[in-house]
């Protein structure tokens, strides 16, 4: 199975951004984390962040052709943001997943929308790291490679 994560803007400041909010884990810890669940599970993983909206439309319309089996998709603050970042997960019509490190919905009211959301078939969220598991894992037992 191919899983291609997608991290959005400001996860690269994880261990500075928030603690609080966050945790005290840096972005290396996440993406070491992710890349051991995937290998503990033989799945071929891409991790992909970027803080440009473009970029991360770009790398979900490359998965198409790239032939990814599921999209697993922290698409931070674009969550609330971004009709973009849906129509391009509806466009292809890879298997998503959401993710969200913290409890969206125990924060600010207009973090209580999600776009992308909206084209996935299951989130996770505020499960911390483990979120990226829970969703690596759903893909694995739910989609056909």
């Amino acid at each position: 199975m191919k899983i291609l994560v997608i991290n959005g803007p400001n996860l690269n400041m994880l261990g500075i951004r928030e603690p609080a909010i966050y945790g005290n884990q840096n972005y290396a810890a996440l993406t070491a984390y992710v890349e051991e669940v995937c290998a503990e599970h033989n799945a071929e993983c891409e991790i992909f962040q970027s803080n440009h909206e473009g970029s991360i439309v770009d790398r979900i319309q490359q998965a198409y052709f790239d032939k990814v089996d599921g999209i697993v998709i922290n698409p931070a603050a674009y969550t609330h943001t971004s009709v973009a970042i849906l129509d391009a997960l509806k466009a292809v019509s890879i298997p998503a997943v959401e993710v969200h490190l913290s409890k969206v919905s125990e924060r600010e009211s207009f973090r209580q929308i999600s776009y992308a959301g909206m084209a996935c078939v299951k989130t996770y969220a505020g499960y911390g790291f483990e979120g990226y598991k829970k969703a690596v894992e759903y893909l694995i037992e739910n989609v056909k490679a």
